[in-house]
This record gives structure tokens, C-alpha cells and sequence, in this order.
């Protein structure tokens, strides 16, 4: 099945500097739902970010389903979300969970399963 993005390829401007890219789940790239948590994990790979990308409402079942998240450039999440701009130089390991104002709080990165 192909996915049916909220935004269109010409919908997408650059608003931050390139910076590898990142995972993030259909619930904000398909069904257009913000960012309600994300975290920063030393990368896997070059060129990847570190960042990872949820809307915070997705089940352990969604999150485990691959065909629910891809990899994409984190400007991609950017224009999906410019909430999260501010965030982005954060060094890594950093999570982050919105605030109902809309801005965003630190919180522990204990749930990673890797040294970081």
C-alpha cells in the first residue's frame, strides 16, 4: 500500500541546516499529528541524525510494526513540525516530551537500550 503524506514534496521548504537524517512514524508523516516525543541517540550510522521521531500516542505494537516508521530528512519532520527546531542541536542522548502550552521538557533517555 502507498502511504498518502500530509504534506506534498512541494509543500516542504528548507528551515534548518542538513543534518543526516532521522526515524519518524506514519502518525505525523501520514496522519499529520505533531511531535509529542522524541529523543537523540548517538547515531547508527553516518548520516544518520540520531533523531527519532513519535507523535506519543502510537502503541508498543504500532512502534514495533517497521511498515509504521521511515527514515527521512530531518528538515521532512521540520516542515511537519517546526516545534521542534529549537531542539534539534541537542547533543545526544536527550528525549524530549510536549508540554500542553505546545514547547517541550526534558526527559530521561533511562528507556534506551544502549549506552549512549
Amino acid at each position: 500500500m502507498e502511504k498518502r503524506f500530509a504534506l506534498s514534496a512541494e509543500q516542504m521548504v528548507p528551515l534548518i541546516p542538513a543534518m543526516g537524517y532521522c526515524y519518524a512514524t506514519d502518525r505525523i508523516t501520514v496522519d499529520g499529528v505533531g511531535v509529542g516525543f522524541m529523543y537523540r541517540e548517538f547515531p547508527d550510522k553516518p548520516n544518520d541524525s540520531g533523531w527519532r521521531f513519535f507523535s506519543g500516542d502510537e502503541s508498543q505494537e504500532y512502534v514495533d510494526d517497521a511498515a509504521n516508521t521511515m527514515l527521512y530528512d530531518v528538515n521532512d519532520i521540520a516542515n511537519y513540525d517546526r516545534a521542534i527546531i529549537p531542539y534539534l542541536d541537542t547533543e545526544p542522548p536527550c528525549a524530549f516530551e510536549r508540554l500542553e502550552d505546545g514547547g517541550y521538557i526534558a526527559v530521561s533517555t533511562d528507556f534506551m537500550d544502549h549506552d549512549c
